[in-house]
């Protein structure tokens, strides 16, 4: 089905009666189904959920959350969305063929679906309204041409989920604009243990290993445990943030990180799908993504985030 039949199938609902005393729309109580691969522990997506929860609260939307890391997994929870006749869906595609057969059902029963975080490449081919989220290329782009500023000569690039074609895209576009050696080094990401161990043989073994790149917060944490494990004078450097991260970027343990914005995307997800029924709107035309990232946090504008860190929602 096209984006003009599906919006073209909704009946507008005016957007100026506002309750403002109450802070919530005064429009149609609908449900959204916000479907992610967050796996246990990875407090990035609390941050996504806290976004998501305040956009819901604003428009009165009643917020069913559910996540798993298993890709065949995901897709079952998004078809529980479909049989519970949501009025829409805000889904994650780390693994976009997984997801492909559970989003068309949801098409055809007229659920509009957005994504958001991963899927960039994807979202237009598998009939998404709308994407929320940062070009992964070229945040590792922009990354790899970073720690060459920086003087790095031998990086590793640690993935914590095998298949994820987001972090994939992260060290392969690193590995297109730094000048160095990069190595990518896989590890599972659901048992931290697991990650320490592995990350402190690298540097072990190849002591020219000079910095340690991670791409999500708490394994930088833990990579910064690794190098002082191995005795390296190795850097870390990392995507993303969480207000732990922001006091190592301060005190100097981690050097810099990437912002992807993960609170504003899952606001706009849930926003987005309540402008859609009520008003018919979709961002970027229905061609272009929503792009929240990537920017740069380091010692010289740490501060102008840690205040909103310190809350949970950078």
């Amino acid at each position: 089905m096209d984006r003009s039949s599906r919006s073209g199938s909704r009946r507008p609902v005016s957007l100026i009666a506002v309750a403002a005393a109450a802070g919530k729309a005064d429009t149609p109580r609908m449900t959204v189904a916000l479907v992610t691969h967050q796996a246990p522990g990875d407090t990035f997506w609390d941050t996504v959920r806290k976004g998501a929860e305040a956009a819901a609260a604003k428009d009165d939307v009643r917020l069913v959350y559910s996540a798993d890391p298993n890709a065949g997994n995901q897709a079952n929870l998004v078809q529980n969305a479909v049989d519970q006749k949501v009025d829409g869906i805000a889904v994650t595609l780390a693994k976009p063929d997984a997801l492909k057969t559970a989003i068309g059902r949801a098409e055809h029963a007229d659920i509009p679906v957005v994504g958001l975080n991963s899927g960039l490449a994807d979202w237009k081919r598998l009939g998404l309204l709308e994407f929320f989220g940062q070009d992964e290329s070229v945040a590792g782009e922009a990354f790899g041409n970073k720690l060459a500023g920086a003087g790095a000569k031998k990086v590793v690039c640690v993935v914590h989920e095998q298949g994820n074609v987001g972090l994939t895209q992260r060290c392969d576009g690193l590995t297109k604009t730094f000048r160095g050696t990069t190595e990518t080094l896989y590890v599972n990401g659901t048992d931290m243990p697991s990650v320490r161990a592995t990350v402190t043989a690298k540097p072990k073994q190849d002591p020219s290993i000079d910095t340690v790149v991670t791409l999500g917060a708490p394994f930088a944490a833990t990579a910064v445990q690794s190098v002082g494990d191995a005795g390296s004078k190795a850097e870390v450097a990392t995507f993303d943030l969480d207000k732990d991260l922001v006091k190592a970027v301060r005190n100097g343990s981690v050097e810099f990180a990437v912002d992807q914005q993960p609170y504003l995307r899952g606001y706009l997800a849930v926003d987005a799908l309540w402008l859609y029924k009520n008003n018919g709107n979709y961002s970027g035309g229905g061609v272009e993504p929503v792009l929240t990232g990537p920017a740069f946090v380091d010692r010289s504008n740490v501060g102008e985030v840690a205040g909103f860190a310190a809350k949970g929602t950078r």
